[in-house]
């Protein structure tokens, strides 16, 4: 045995020799080997020193928030009682955390669970769950997205209210049968008198964050947007996320609940500390407008509040932002109202071009006789390319803002 473990300890030794770097004759090694090479000081994407456009969004300023009490209580979509109450300065993780925690207290029902839940999750959604209701209601799953959604859609077949997470949009996709095949079937196939897994709700951070690439940037909405049964949300802010997230976990339809993890901290605002809900399925005009409709949902809403305020200085015109919040069933209603009054449409959102919300959103426009007949040109999307998301070019693969040189006259 002790011959055994020296020879070990030799190899260990030998292989940690090997492996260890030779003592430079310089305090910069790498540019004592290649003088020529220029190691870039940003390492993924970033902005651009001396930018004058695709700055970062300074969302301390951004009118789409509510920073006063007053603001977020004077909610039109809010009841009277809580209009009447109080708020507390939330992030939208903070939001997402205090919506799960009045869910678990209202509802005995209601469970939360996921890889890493009872720890407060990768995001600090859960934090302090398991501590106040327990782990029984609060807990923490195997590292497997079709066993948690298969343990999901059971519980909620038999009467309970089911949050699962999912750790990263990228990884649902393991967990896409069960959803697709089960949840969003389950009614329909036991019929009207039947069971029905309308309780359960599936949670997942989604969409770019700087530095997220091919595994941690995918926003998969439209995949689950081709499914009869399901609902798929997707809150641009606090307020926005504990409403329709509150109001997801009462319904009685299956709902993917997207959260745009870049937000999670970013985004800050006042939100009412009452329990109060939003509708699902109605889409929410945030800026009036009379010669143009751009219409997004998710982070990119503030993306185009920016870009619209710029486009206003340098074109003039008047333009319309409607948020969809729910982009499957989506507001056909709202929008269409709004492209009759505008006759021009800009769709935009981060998820590929090809097959994305924006498509189904476009044909919808020019499908409907009403609204297809008041449109002067034909609808754009401005989405994120067919291709995965690049660690370094992050910026170039989803909306940003063009210059005035670049804009395109073909809307206007």
């Amino acid at each position: 045995m002790s011959a055994s473990s020296g020879r070990l300890n030799s190899v260990g030794r030998m292989a940690k020799t090997a492996l260890a770097p030779s003592r430079p004759s310089c305090a910069a090694p790498l540019r004592c080997l290649l003088p020529a090479l220029k190691v870039p000081a940003r390492r993924y994407s970033t902005h651009p020193p001396n930018a004058k456009l695709n700055l970062p969004v300074d969302y301390s300023e951004m009118p789409l928030l509510a920073h006063t009490s007053k603001t977020a209580l004077s909610n039109p979509e809010l009841p009277p009682e809580v209009q009447n109450g109080t708020a507390k300065k939330m992030n939208l993780y903070q939001a997402v955390n205090d919506a799960l925690s009045t869910a678990l207290a209202e509802d005995e029902n209601v469970l939360l669970f996921g890889e890493d839940v009872a720890f407060g999750g990768v995001f600090r959604c859960s934090m302090k769950l398991a501590e106040n209701f327990g782990g029984d209601r609060v807990f923490n799953t195997p590292l497997t997205e079709q066993g948690i959604l298969g343990f999901a859609v059971g519980l909620a077949a038999e009467g309970m209210r089911p949050v699962a997470e999912i750790q990263f949009a990228d990884y649902v996709f393991p967990a896409f049968d069960q959803i697709v095949n089960e949840a969003a079937k389950f009614r329909y196939r036991e019929g009207t008198n039947g069971r029905h897994v309308g309780g359960l709700t599936v949670r997942m951070p989604c969409g770019a964050v700087g530095h997220g690439a091919l595994y941690h940037t995918q926003s998969p909405e439209a995949l689950f947007s081709h499914t009869p049964g399901l609902r798929v949300v997707m809150p641009r802010s606090p307020l926005q996320a504990k409403g329709l997230l509150l109001a997801a976990i009462r319904s009685n339809d299956p709902v993917i609940f997207m959260e745009p993890k870049i937000l999670y901290r970013a985004a800050v605002e006042q939100v009412p500390t009452a329990a109060y809900t939003l509708p699902l399925s109605k889409a929410e005009v945030l800026k009036e407008g009379k010669d143009l409709t751009v219409i997004t949902y998710g982070q990119p809403v503030y993306t185009c509040m920016d870009a619209i305020r710029k486009a206003e200085e340098a074109f003039g015109g008047s333009i319309e932002l409607i948020d969809l919040r729910t982009v499957y069933p989506w507001d056909k209603e709202t929008v269409f109202k709004s492209v009759q009054k505008t006759g021009r449409c800009v769709v935009v959102h981060e998820a590929q071009f090809n097959g994305g919300i924006g498509a189904e959103v476009a044909a919808s426009i020019q499908g409907d006789h009403e609204t297809f007949i008041r449109l002067e040109a034909p609808v754009q999307r401005v989405t994120g390319w067919d291709i995965p998301t690049p660690l370094a070019y992050e910026q170039f693969n989803i909306p940003t803002i063009a210059s005035k040189s670049t804009f395109t006259t073909s809307i206007f």
